[in-house]
């Protein structure tokens, strides 16, 4: 087998997406046989010892794919703490390693995409992919004309200026927003610029994958229909 770079192996064996597994390697948790490597371009191949926080590496694992509706409370990581509840620890009975596709927020619920595929998660959350996300959000206050205009009108995110792709009113105090940016709580700093609280946040779709009636804390494998809807294909 002709080497390749050590993230790109560590990400094909299901450890993280690329991005994430270069945190890794940079955070010195990452041993090629034996020895911390902080270099992600490190040429490797199934030669090689691969460790990860101590634990052997998989040659080759089975490509599993899952969508879930996230429980507030839970987060993003596979860092485990005495106190924090993640996302993760709803997928016991699976025995592969997984990671979420990108985040939500602690507070934030709904639909997310598990996986142990680096490859399909780079290509989703890539910029140049260009997915979309719509968040369902209840509000303090009752939603006014003005309320959507400010919206609209876009905030700064993280130093960055952005506009929502679409924002309607769905009741009372309930929005509907599209973004495509997927900054860090740009939906929420959105809302929040408009002078409108965040009761209740919930990611209703990832580009032409719906949440759908799926219950709250439940996942279900995805079809390959739906891995192809996300791909683009």
């Amino acid at each position: 087998m002709a080497k390749n770079r050590l993230s790109k192996i560590l990400s094909a064996a299901g450890v993280a997406s690329r991005r994430a597994c270069e945190e890794l390697i940079f955070a010195g948790r990452v041993k090629v046989n034996g020895v911390i490597t902080k270099v992600p371009q490190t040429m490797v191949d199934n030669n090689d010892e691969l460790l990860v926080d101590g634990k052997p590496v998989s040659k080759a694992q089975k490509k599993v794919y899952y969508m879930l509706n996230k429980p507030a409370g839970y987060i993003c990581s596979a860092k485990h703490s005495t106190k924090a509840k993640l996302v993760l620890d709803l997928f016991q009975d699976i025995s592969e390693r997984l990671f979420t596709v990108g985040r939500l927020d602690k507070d934030t619920k709904g639909l997310i995409i598990v996986t142990n595929d680096g490859h399909f998660a780079n290509k989703i959350i890539h910029p140049s992919a260009n997915i979309d996300k719509e968040y369902l959000a209840k509000t303090d206050l009752e939603v006014t004309a003005e309320h959507l205009k400010a919206i609209s009108s876009g905030t700064l995110v993280e130093g960055v200026f952005v506009k929502p792709a679409h924002v309607s009113k769905v009741r009372k105090g309930t929005i509907k927003i599209g973004v495509s940016e997927g900054k860090k709580r740009e939906v929420r700093l959105l809302l929040e610029s408009a002078g409108l609280g965040v009761l209740e946040l919930t990611r209703i779709r990832i580009g032409g994958l719906q949440l759908g009636t799926l219950p709250e804390g439940s996942w279900r494998p995805l079809t390959e229909k739906e891995q192809k809807i996300l791909l683009k294909e």
